[in-house]
């Protein structure tokens, strides 16, 4: 019986390359799939909505606008580093 690897006793042919080269395509096409979707929208430093500022944004606005000195600033800032932590993501 003749198998594929072995026309007419030759040895494998040059088609033997094709299956590495085939998974590597695979994988190169699942993880650049994934990098662009699923693990894209699992960053931390990514804010989930850009419709809601973070606390920590409208505090900083309200400062630079003159809405609020700088002693309201930096207390306000303390309560809500406490509340939020660092991130202001409160989540």
């Amino acid at each position: 019986m003749q198998t594929l690897a072995h026309l007419g006793d030759a040895g494998p042919g040059a088609w033997i390359l094709l299956t590495p080269l085939l998974w590597a395509a695979v994988m190169i096409a699942a993880i650049t799939l994934l990098r662009r979707t699923a693990w894209h929208r699992a960053t931390p430093w990514r804010p989930a909505s850009t419709d809601h500022p973070s606390p920590l944004t409208v505090l900083g606005r309200r400062f630079a606008s003159g809405e609020i000195d700088e002693e309201e600033y930096w207390r306000r800032l303390s309560v809500l580093e406490e509340q939020f932590g660092r991130g202001g993501g409160g989540k």
